[in-house]
């Protein structure tokens, strides 16, 4: 008898600014998709917060750079307690029509209301295996005030940062006072693919940054400026069994027209940066960034996948954030460090349904009552 294929529903665009980085990363997932195992379905998430049924042909995505999300195609609804199961709503004679259950929800999602815990608890809520971690994990790593004061209580080596918001302003004159630096950072504290990132010299590109930053976030970080420094990430894998195993390390080189490795130079310039794979990092430094790619995994409460970014400072890392959805684009370093870590990404995929899927069998043999 033909084992039966596990029915994956690729989750992906929402409602951030990275939408276009998701519609690129799910594409590329969906290829690594071995079709003999898994039967794939693509829902995606229009800007406006529909969830929209998407076919998974070339001009979805198997054979393009990036998935479309049809703004005609049938709008679909997850069922609360329905482990997996989703009502289609259509139009006229057509009605409501329930389809076959999910096995297991592959979020490549990034960014808020995707990667920040929301669409976890949605899934958590319809009692469906999904992959990457759960809401708590999700929720602190994307949050990078919480995310760095967790760190810093696990004695975990960070960039010094303010925060800021509406409520508690700081100036220019203040942020340098507190961080011992002229030149500083301003990012939104919940947004990824730096969005929104400048840096700034002064008192006008410091007013300049927050203004950007707060077009993202009613909450922003300021960082200071460490330099030099090399930007080298580390990818993190759990399995089924619950082992967790860090990746070779990868070195981001950003060009000198860019200065840092910004939304262009990661998306829109293809000389914006160069990837170097693996990095070129003493052993004995290599063996510490990655120490603390595991320790960073585990006081975030992050499940499944995560890359972890750190600053270089000669031989001083600095952890500078968790990803737990990282990027799955043709560019993108998660899969990359795992290639050259010798698993290839289809393997990686197997590994990560097969946790999502050992995961919530082990919560639903959990006791929810005493009796």
């Amino acid at each position: 008898m033909t084992e039966r294929k596990i029915r994956v529903a690729i989750l992906f665009g929402g409602r951030s600014a990275e939408h276009d980085v998701s519609r690129a990363s799910a594409a590329n997932v969906l290829r690594s998709l071995d079709p003999d195992r898994y039967d794939a379905t693509t829902i995606g998430i229009t800007r406006d917060g529909r969830w929209i049924a998407v076919g998974t042909g070339n001009g979805a995505g198997t054979g393009g750079s990036a998935l479309t999300i049809p703004p005609d195609g049938p709008q679909l609804a997850l069922l609360p307690g329905g482990q997996g199961r989703t009502l289609a709503l259509g139009s006229g004679a057509a009605g409501v029509q329930e389809l076959p259950a999910f096995d297991v929800v592959f979020p490549v999602l990034h960014g808020p209301n995707g990667e920040d815990g929301t669409v976890q608890g949605a899934l958590e809520l319809s009692d469906v295996a999904y992959v990457g971690s759960r809401v708590m994990g999700s929720a602190a790593g994307m949050d990078k005030d919480i995310a760095k004061r967790l760190l810093r209580e696990a004695g975990l080596p960070i960039v010094p940062f303010v925060v800021m918001s509406a409520a508690a302003p700081v100036s220019y004159d203040d942020a340098v006072g507190a961080l011992g630096s002229h030149e500083v950072f301003v990012k939104p504290a919940n947004m990824g693919s730096s969005v929104g990132v400048s840096k700034s010299r002064n008192a006008e590109e410091f007013a300049v940054g927050c203004r950007l930053a707060f077009r993202f976030d009613a909450k922003i970080l300021i960082e200071r400026c460490v330099a030099p420094i090399r930007e080298v990430e580390c990818s993190v894998l759990e399995d089924a069994e619950g082992r967790i195993r860090a990746s070779e390390l990868g070195e981001i080189v950003p060009s000198d027209k860019h200065g840092f490795y910004s939304y262009d130079a990661k998306y829109l310039d293809a000389d914006g940066a160069l990837l170097q794979v693996p990095a070129n990092v003493p052993a004995a430094v290599a063996d510490r960034i990655r120490e603390l790619a595991i320790k960073t995994f585990g006081v975030l409460g992050c499940e499944g996948m995560a890359r972890i970014d750190f600053f270089l400072h000669g031989e001083q890392a600095f952890v500078n954030e968790a990803n737990t959805l990282p990027g799955f684009t043709n560019i993108s370093m998660y899969p990359r460090l795992w290639e050259a870590s010798g698993l290839p990404q289809s393997e990686l995929m197997d590994v990560l349904i097969g946790h999502a899927l050992e995961r919530h069998k082990r919560s639903r043999s959990l006791a929810y009552d005493r009796e």
